[in-house]
């Protein structure tokens, strides 16, 4: 009887559990975020800051900081530089910042991080102390998978960016700096900023203090540092700095030279003006150091391997980078986007204009490399035939306009991606190097050879000779004052390339040029000097991958043959029809397939799987070539000839 009676509360119960009103999940609400960090007044800071850097220990990369700043009683924020002028994205690197204290009066002042963002420092300053001192250290990469390596036994790279904190509230151009940088012994130093003093006859330490100036051009102004350094003078005001791992590497013959200086005459009169009171080129010759090409208003970091000058006559590959970060000091650091130009290193960059900053430049990279000497006008049409044939074959054009890939500093700051024919990266660079080919081809083929992008060029950034301030644009600028040399609806012509998702590159300029886009079973020697730099094949027209010499995988194109077979990048081609991988036996592989038309056979190893791959492809290798259609001149040509 209990039994039974248990049974039925235990029923009852259930029965009212089941009627009783579902139970309300847990729905938080967000807690608010407040922004406490001043925003940026176009006033002057307090004083001088001075920025004290101890730049010895290199073989450590290791630079120990002390700043002493003048202040004011009552809440302070101190800020990291996050958005980067030239690398258009939040990627200063703070994680690299170690050991800050900040000290007043012999007392620590404590300090903590915003908790939204985490390159904002709060301080509260006490009664009487007018000024503070923050000492830390910025600890450059020691390994390549921490970053590009800044420091090595013979060289250093010192980014203002990466070593200095500002007060915030003030625009940057507001804040005075004066730096003062220890190297060490018997180091030599070039950077675009002047020198105040200095210990005499390199002797230890090597102390150099720097003329006061505003934090913009502090950070504008990086310095090459090393133990082997020469210096060529380019130009009245411009300088070649080269620094090296062996100082025979700095051997430059007269017409290696002559091809420098001329990148200068040619530059100069190409824009009609100059917007620096003087430029330094800081090419360092490592394999060391970290590879780089970025832009300053009146210098630029530059990067080449240590054969820049000995390889000259085997191939042109990467003579374009100077003439490229040159350009930079009309197109980007003089003319600026007005959505890319920020009053400090807080406000985010918008990056909508850089097929203007990036893809223009890219544009006259190449054709003052020609027009200088420092390529052939035969390098110069391999080079614009491979880049052709590249986005004329980039599958993500299909879903992703190139307008939008302006915004991958931002989205991806390149870091590697699988797929990169299908996601695209920054293809505004080089597809924007087309439109604006296509722009030149246009103005010459209408105005029978009258006006050309030179016109442009000279109308656009050389006014205002000798200014180096910034001067902003927007897109109805570029269309009206390609509109004023050459009256025609550019606004549907950059919007039509821009914003429409399409198959096929623009590549009108190629006809108009007077040449066709063909593939032949010969690589260029443009192309082979790619694959020697690169130590890779490259056969993305053909099989649609490209390998290293020892067989790994570097990158598939989408809907290719060799995606079709399930390659992926980071794979491993161990054999080609049965025998060790090598370049050579893979492409006489596609050769012979082309004729008998039997599959190419692969065996591929994917982590610690193997598997055979069978690909029917049978159309041969493929490297793209520009040809000339008939004979006489060409308004292609006639662009890349050097002006009188």
């Amino acid at each position: 009887m209990k039994y039974h009676l248990s049974l039925l509360a235990i029923a009852t119960v259930l029965a009212g559990h089941v009627q009783a009103a579902p139970a309300t999940n847990s729905a938080p609400q967000p807690t608010a975020i407040v922004d406490t960090i001043p925003s940026p007044i176009d006033k002057p800071y307090l004083g001088v800051i001075n920025l004290n850097v101890d730049a010895i220990d290199t073989h450590r990369g290791i630079f120990r900081v002390t700043e002493t700043l003048p202040v004011q009683t009552g809440p302070l924020t101190l800020l990291y530089p996050e958005w980067l002028p030239g690398h258009h994205s939040p990627s200063g690197p703070i994680e690299m910042l170690a050991g800050l204290v900040v000290i007043a009066h012999n007392q620590v002042i404590p300090w903590q991080r915003d908790p939204v963002d985490v390159y904002a420092f709060h301080l509260n300053i006490p009664e009487g102390v007018t000024q503070i001192t923050a000492e830390y250290q910025y600890l450059s990469p020691t390994a390549q998978n921490q970053g590009r390596i800044q420091s090595t036994p013979e060289m250093a790279n010192l980014q203002w960016n990466t070593l200095a904190l500002y007060p915030a509230g003030y625009f940057t151009r507001q804040i005075q700096f004066q730096a003062t940088v220890t190297y060490p012994t018997g180091w030599k130093t070039a950077s675009a900023l002047e020198i105040k003093g200095l210990t005499p006859d390199g002797q230890s330490p090597n102390i150099i203090q720097y003329q006061p100036t505003d934090l913009d051009t502090l950070i504008d102004s990086p310095v090459m540092a090393g133990r082997y350094t020469h210096t060529e003078t380019l130009a009245p005001g411009v300088r070649l700095n080269l620094i090296a791992d062996k100082p025979e590497d700095m051997a430059i013959t007269d017409k290696q030279l002559a091809a420098h200086r001329n990148l200068i005459t040619q530059a100069v009169k190409l824009y009609g003006a100059q917007h620096y009171s003087h430029y330094d080129f800081l090419l360092a010759l490592s394999d060391k150091l970290g590879g780089i090409g970025l832009e300053h208003h009146q210098s630029s970091e530059d990067g080449e391997g240590p054969d820049y000058f000995t390889k000259w006559d085997k191939s042109a590959v990467g003579r374009d980078l100077l003439a490229h970060e040159y350009n930079h000091s009309w197109n980007g650091k003089f003319r600026r986007p007005a959505d890319l130009w920020t009053p400090d290193y807080r406000t985010p960059m918008r990056d909508s204009l850089l097929w203007v900053y990036e893809g223009q430049t890219q544009f006259w990279g190449y054709v003052l490399a020609a027009r200088s000497g420092l390529w052939q006008q035969k390098d110069a049409l391999e080079a614009l035939a491979l880049v052709a044939a590249t986005y004329d074959n980039r599958a993500g054009r299909r879903w992703r306009p190139v307008e939008d890939t302006t915004n991958d500093p931002i989205i991806s700051q390149r870091r590697p991606k699988a797929w990169l024919s299908w996601q695209r990266s920054e293809d505004y660079y080089s597809e924007g190097q087309l439109i604006w080919l296509d722009v030149d081809s246009l103005l010459r083929q209408q105005t029978h050879g009258k006006h050309s992008l030179d016109d442009f060029a000279k109308a656009f950034f050389g006014m205002r000779d000798r200014d180096w301030g910034q001067l902003t644009y927007n897109f109805d600028d570029v269309v009206k004052t390609l509109n004023d040399i050459m009256p025609y609806d550019w606004a549907s012509f950059f919007n039509h390339r821009l914003n429409e998702r399409s198959t096929h590159a623009p590549l009108d300029w190629i006809a108009r040029g007077g040449y066709q886009l063909v593939y032949k079973d010969e690589a260029t020697d443009w192309i082979k000097g790619v694959e020697s730099a690169r130590h890779a094949t490259d056969l993305s027209f053909s099989l649609g991958l490209t390998a290293s010499d020892k067989g790994k995988i570097s990158g598939v194109m989408w809907d290719s043959p060799a995606f079709n077979a399930g390659l992926t990048v980071g794979s491993e081609l161990v054999a080609v029809d049965e025998h060790a991988f090598s370049a050579d036996l893979l492409k006489t592989a596609i050769k012979n397939a082309k004729s008998t038309k039997t599959p190419i056979k692969l065996l591929v190893k994917q982590d610690d799987n193997y598997r055979e791959v069978s690909i029917p492809y049978y159309e041969g290798l493929r490297y793209p070539h520009l040809e000339k259609i008939g004979k006489g001149d060409s308004s292609l040509e006639a662009l890349l000839a050097p002006k009188a």
